[in-house]
């Protein structure tokens, strides 16, 4: 199969390298000081399961990328606003689009979805660009469960994890989750083909709408906040209200709020993804994670005061620091 990254940071990269290392087609698509160190040096990722350097075809412009048989989607989810509009022509009738971001995706109520078919998540998909661009039908869900960073162009180092999660949207299994699994496990990854993708969104979800933006308010690791009695408190009540919108879309989540919050304190000193992207001076994805659930929580008439004061918290915290970016730019 010919693979496209595209979007070779952090995670994206990481997938494209062990692909690379494991002899496979693929082909990363990156900008900037990244895809310059990539095509000079190659792409070097360090972790503790072994660093290993590859020179996989790189590329600047997605015009050279050619007819491709899968394409990742690697960037962040506000990030495909720009990015949809342009795989567009690179999408055929046997491509198939592999999902990775976090926080509800564009495609959710686009198909098997059941009764709620239709519904558009204005703050995940605004104007309806992404879903435009990209046929619903061509898209396969995933999940990544993967730790790294570029921790300076053309390096990557990877800390923890190396599951990634696949299954069809509407819960069926097919041949083409299958071809691209056995591509994934060859790279050396985790790769479980799940017909109950959608309950394991708000599995993820329950922990990311609850840590992710109190860890961005207070700096604090998982450990610290699980840890902590009175942000413990705060945490189960988000994830109450999380578990609600989830009940109310007829998903039952296979762990209590207890189970998840004990699993986040057993990840340890771990610092979320929002943390890191607010220390590294990028945008947080808040819409994908908090604001998307609060937009269906009011379409279904589900409240959710508490998850809605600190997304308040966490948007305003996100402009100050974008403003102070434009400010030092």
């Amino acid at each position: 199969m010919r693979f496209l990254i595209a979007g070779a940071g952090a995670i994206g990269g990481y997938i494209g390298a062990r692909m690379a290392q494991a002899s496979q087609d693929v082909t990363l698509f990156a900008r900037g000081p990244h895809l310059e160190a990539m095509r000079e040096r190659g792409l070097r990722v360090v972790s503790a399961d072994g660093t290993f350097e590859v020179r996989p075809r790189v590329i600047g412009d997605l015009a050279e990328a050619g007819p491709m048989d899968a394409i990742i989607l690697g960037v962040k989810a506000h990030g495909l606003t720009q990015l949809a509009p342009r795989l567009q022509p690179l999408i055929t009738d046997g491509t198939t689009v592999v999902s990775t971001q976090n926080g509800v995706p564009w495609w959710y109520f686009q198909v098997g979805a059941g009764e709620f078919s239709g519904m558009r998540l204005e703050r995940v998909d605004p104007g309806g660009v992404i879903g435009a661009a990209i046929d619903p039908r061509r898209v396969v869900a995933s999940l990544v469960y993967l730790g790294t960073e570029i921790v300076e162009p053309g390096v990557i180092r990877h800390t923890e994890g190396n599951r990634i999660s696949l299954g069809e949207p509407d819960g069926s299994r097919s041949e083409r989750c299958r071809a691209i699994a056995e591509a994934l496990i060859q790279a050396g990854l985790r790769c479980p083909v799940t017909t109950r993708i959608r309950h394991e969104i708000w599995v993820k979800l329950l922990g990311n709408i609850a840590f992710n933006p109190i860890s961005a308010l207070t700096r604090a690791t998982l450990a610290q906040m699980a840890r902590d009695p009175e942000v413990r408190a705060l945490v189960r009540n988000i994830m109450l209200e999380v578990e609600a919108v989830a009940g109310r879309l007829g998903i039952e989540l296979p762990v209590s709020v207890d189970q998840r919050i004990a699993g986040a304190e057993k990840v340890g000193e771990h610092k979320t993804s929002m943390l890191q992207d607010l220390e590294a001076g990028r945008p947080m994805e808040l819409e994908a994670v908090i604001g998307a659930a609060l937009e269906i929580g009011e379409c279904l008439g589900v409240a959710m005061p508490h998850t809605r004061s600190i997304y308040a918290c966490a948007r305003l915290l996100d402009g100050i620091a974008a403003a102070a970016r434009r400010a030092s730019a």
